[in-house]
């Protein structure tokens, strides 16, 4: 798909769009809590710790910017292992 020149340079040269500088400021304030929490506070902590704040921003935006850059809570628990092979059994087939 061929452009031209000109729009080519006018997108480099945009200035960021509301959502863009917003997300850039989340990221601050969302990375700023997880860090502080010793990286265990999940999306919905990280909410109420930013509401708490005075920051408005909605969960779903928190659990968004945290899966988009990364960043996850603790996990309890132990993984449930529903099936242990036998000795000397290999795979059904």
């Amino acid at each position: 798909m061929q452009i031209a020149p000109s729009t080519y340079y006018e997108h480099l040269d945009r200035e960021p769009t509301r959502r863009e500088a917003r997300v850039d400021e989340l990221k601050a304030h969302i990375s700023r809590v997880h860090g502080a929490n010793y990286g265990v506070y999940g999306a919905r902590k990280v909410w109420l710790a930013l509401k708490r704040e005075g920051v408005e921003v909605a969960r779903c935006t928190v659990e968004r910017l945290m899966t988009e850059f990364g960043l996850r809570g603790a996990v309890r628990g132990k993984a449930t292992t529903t099936t242990i092979a036998g000795p000397g059994r290999g795979a059904a087939g």
